[in-house]
């Protein structure tokens, strides 16, 4: 009925979605601008001391410093008297209104802002920042207009810290419609070798239009919600996709029954009632799978989960209305230059399957022990905020300002201090094992009232796990809150994962319930969950393999090991991975369920369903990794963390998960993957 209904309106579908993407796309710019770029954790005490340390202090919190720093020639000392009356002078150029600097020059005891010769200082400046994706674009050039042309001791100052060593990347000023094309590129080479005709444009149409009408929503959602940064990532590169393997699913379906003899209307209404029916169950278990982080109460992941859903509804929208208007007016002519019927079975496919069931166990057993040993590194998972040294490359003068306060043998820790707001003594934290001084500035603007603002400055980096013991020490001893982003990285590990246990068990329910619903069948979705998250658990070990420990990580992507992965990629990568991996469980086990209805037996319905769906779940997952390597080159550490747990996952899935253990374990099963209770009552 809904096929039937789109067919004798597909002039008015085809001009509904034109004129949804043309407005989506002209506003898709105004969406972004005015995406947040705020990590908020309500009720935490790290965020909420940030929050006030914000409010009384006006910046800080929050948001790391930006540091000064300058290395003399061999020779020269910082405590010279000429060489400390250069930089007094430096620095009061600095002394505005509402900022903030700590030095060795405004403190009792200036070592802990000098390296062991005495050649290299910093200072921290804490200038009012604003919300967005630059905290400091305001303040850098005055910094710099005030600061760039000097010399200390014939030596140039350099500004670093952890916002303009992310801003040296670039990534700031990049559009998104870059990683688009990147992967827009690449889906189409793999669409032109898998059609060989005007077709291969067919499922980028389809990607463009809910790409461009998913934008429309994000924009609506703007208005009343915070909508995360990260969604237009989401958006643009998840939903290419996304929105291709639906289309491609449809019209690999559509043309198969056009090589069987079928005429055009009765080949995409058959491709709508089986195709179809797969792509309807796939989107909306990927939507179902990202409830687990609409449900969290962290208004960011909140943001990311609302947005992150549209883009499978809106691609699975398009598929249902303006794929099959589109094949039922122009299908056949978008055939050319191809002129003979393309093969509905893929020979190396049927190959495999017969190889896979043949073996199954032995298959089964190897595939298994291949995912156990990828996702051991998972037991080593640290969650965190990446080091600074991973987003310290390049010859940034904020790079070469960060090696060199290393290599004289200052700690980047310095860089990320722990502030701590309090009316009495700090003593007790400058005692504190890892702790290497709390500073007392003497300057403007570090009390207010009664309130002193303390930065302290750490022996390790925050992210390390010798710097996050120290911010756990420091937390347990300080006589008032403690601030900065350390310690609400601390609490962001229990924001989100505190209570996410039964949110995850919530969603394998649905899911199940759903796919025993649409498969009809008990063990088939028990199997499919279970290899969901084996194969997650995979791309979890790859990922602290290439990422937290550094093997690949230079030569992969430029970048030092991070020591952590970035807190909210976890669950976020699980929300996506559990969605959009069920998407290929679902059409192979379609698939094999229409044969088996038809008459075949498991072992030959195994065979046939993974020789029809190999070819497309192989397009289909390198479409997806392309995307997702697109998504890697974004040059934020913590979405190239993201991107790389999500190209691995989908990789391993598609291939050893969905290329043997699913066939292996079906045809090892035999009768039991039918079972089904309600039929059983009824017979």
């Amino acid at each position: 009925m809904w096929t039937n209904w789109i067919l004798r309106h597909r002039r008015l579908v085809m001009l509904g979605w034109l004129l949804l993407a043309v407005v989506g796309g002209a506003l898709a710019p105004r969406a972004i601008d005015r995406l947040s770029y705020e990590f908020s954790f309500p009720g935490q005490p790290a965020y909420e001391a940030n929050q006030r340390i914000e409010r009384t202090f006006g910046g800080g919190g929050d948001v790391d410093p930006l540091v000064v720093t300058v290395t003399l020639p061999a020779g020269r000392a910082v405590t010279d008297p000429d060489v400390r009356a250069e930089l007094g002078a430096a620095l009061g150029r600095l002394q505005k209104p509402g900022w903030r600097i700590a030095s060795a020059l405004d403190v009792a005891d200036p070592v802990p802002f000098l390296s062991a010769d005495g050649r290299t200082t910093f200072a921290l400046v804490y200038p009012p920042f604003t919300p967005g994706p630059e905290p400091y674009a305001a303040a850098l050039p005055q910094i710099e207009g005030a600061i760039g042309d000097l010399r200390i001791g014939g030596a140039p100052l350099l500004v670093t810290g952890v916002d303009p060593l992310n801003e040296s990347g670039g990534g700031s000023d990049r559009p998104i419609i870059v990683e688009i094309a990147l992967g827009a590129g690449g889906a189409l080479v793999v669409l032109a070798l898998a059609f060989g005709s005007l077709l291969a444009f067919v499922p980028l149409l389809m990607a463009a239009v809910a790409i461009t009408t998913t934008f429309l929503l994000v924009l609506a959602l703007t208005a009343g919600l915070d909508v995360s940064f990260i969604v237009q990532y989401l958006v643009g590169l998840i939903g290419l996709g996304v929105a291709i393997d639906y289309a491609l699913l449809i019209v690999m379906r559509w043309r198969e029954e056009r090589a069987n003899g079928n005429d055009n209307e009765t080949a995409v209404r058959t491709a709508m009632a089986t195709a179809g029916r797969a792509v309807v169950f796939s989107g909306v278990t990927v939507a179902i799978s990202l409830l687990a982080l609409v449900v969290l109460p962290l208004p960011f992941l909140r943001s990311i989960g609302v947005g992150g859903l549209l883009i499978p509804l809106v691609s699975v929208l398009v598929a249902m209305t303006l794929l099959p208007a589109l094949l039922a007016s122009a299908g056949p002519r978008l055939e050319w230059p191809r002129r003979r019927p393309p093969k509905t079975e893929s020979r190396a496919w049927l190959a495999i399957g017969r190889s896979v069931v043949g073996h199954r166990w032995v298959a089964a057993a190897l595939a298994t022990a291949a995912l156990v040993v990828l996702a051991l590194p998972v037991f080593g998972l640290r969650l965190g905020s990446p080091e600074i040294a991973a987003i310290a490359g390049g010859d940034s003068p904020a790079a070469i300002g960060y090696r060199n306060l290393v290599d004289a043998g200052i700690s980047p820790g310095v860089l990320r201090p722990v502030e701590v707001l309090t009316t009495g003594d700090a003593a007790a934290v400058a005692g504190v094992d890892g702790v290497r001084a709390v500073v007392t500035p003497t300057g403007p603007g570090w009390t207010v009232g009664d309130e002193r603002l303390l930065p302290v400055l750490l022996d390790a980096d925050p992210a390390s796990p010798a710097g996050a013991a120290t911010v756990e020490r420091i937390r347990a001893v300080a006589p008032g809150e403690v601030g900065g982003t350390a310690a609400q990285d601390a609490d962001s590990v229990d924001a989100i994962y505190g209570d996410s246990w039964w949110v995850l068990a919530l969603v394998v329910l649905v899911t199940f319930a759903l796919l025993a619903r649409a498969l009809r069948s008990i063990w088939l979705p028990v199997k499919a969950l279970l290899l969901n998250v084996v194969s997650i658990a995979a791309a979890y070990g790859l990922t602290v393999l290439i990422w937290q420990q550094g093997h690949g990580s230079e030569a992969l992507f430029g970048t030092e090991a991070s020591g952590s992965i970035t807190v909210w990629v976890p669950i976020a990568a699980f929300s996506f991975l559990f969605g959009l991996s069920m998407d290929y469980e679902v059409f192979i086990l379609s698939r094999i369920r229409e044969g088996h209805d038809n008459g075949l037996s498991t072992d030959e319905a195994t065979v046939h369903g993974i020789g029809y769906t190999g070819r497309l779940v192989t397009s289909a997952a390198l479409i997806l990794v392309l995307a997702f390597i697109a998504l890697s080159t974004v040059p934020v550490v913590d979405v190239k963390i993201f991107a790389t747990t999500l190209a691995l996952g989908i990789a391993l899935d598609a291939t050893i998960v969905r290329g043997v253990l699913t066939p292996a374990l079906v045809a090892a099963f035999g009768r039991v993957n039918w079972w089904w209770p309600v039929r059983a009552r009824r017979t």
